[in-house]
């Protein structure tokens, strides 16, 4: 990623942190958090605590950083620049105008598809399994078959998933429940020839006990 940074100017670097970092492959899952959101320290309770070099990488994400940096500090910034905008989001995500956000995503599938056949193609929405930052990586939630999965590329499945969260999907569907896809009863049934593995058990059984009852009334006779 700081290669990537480094192929551009620092003027554009410095003036459009957010686009560039929305543009950067791997982070597709994320929505553009609003300005007016990031700037109402309100909203950033708590996370001076959290990250490091925090004044100089809120600076950095809001596009006023004037402090000249040298390689060294400048690469720590970004760093902290990047997990404090996942704090961000997170919390910007439960919010109305987060969720609608992320809910155009949503209805384009850009957080991909359930891997599940009978599921329909249903589209994925991110999860994280705990909110604490460096515990667990993003994983993608299903509200078809309510079941969880990794991403299937290795530069989504390595994002923190506390910069999701685990209420995301299910406040999203609180706010929008119309659009709670109905619950997957459909199942898949091994088969052996057509029958169903089940009842070919269940028919073997029958066929033990006629033998055995047939073995008693020969040994009884």
């Amino acid at each position: 990623m700081l290669d990537d940074l480094t192929s551009g100017s620092d003027s554009d670097y410095n003036k459009y942190w957010i686009d560039w970092f929305l543009s950067t492959k791997g982070n597709e899952y994320f929505c553009e958090v609003d300005e007016e959101y990031i700037l109402d320290r309100f909203n950033l309770t708590g996370l001076n605590s959290e990250v490091q070099h925090y004044t100089q990488a809120l600076d950095l994400i809001t596009d006023s950083l004037e402090e000249e940096l040298d390689d060294e500090m400048r690469e720590a910034v970004e760093k902290s620049a990047r997990h404090l905008y996942g704090l961000i989001h997170a919390r910007f995500i439960i919010t109305s105008r987060g969720l609608a956000k992320m809910l155009e995503k949503y209805k384009k599938a850009e957080f991909g598809r359930c891997p599940r056949v009978l599921c329909h193609n249903q589209p994925l929405l991110p999860v994280g399994l705990s909110d604490q930052p460096y515990t667990k990586s993003v994983k993608l939630y299903c509200p078809r078959c309510e079941d969880i999965y990794n991403p299937k590329s290795t530069r989504h499945s390595s994002i923190d998933g506390a910069y999701y969260g685990s209420t995301f999907p299910h406040m999203l569907f609180q706010v929008y429940p119309h659009l709670l896809p109905p619950k997957s009863n459909e199942r898949y049934v091994p088969r052996i020839f057509g029958f169903k593995i089940h009842d070919i058990a269940k028919q073997h059984r029958w066929q033990d006990q006629q033998r055995e009852e047939q073995q008693r009334r020969i040994t009884a006779g």
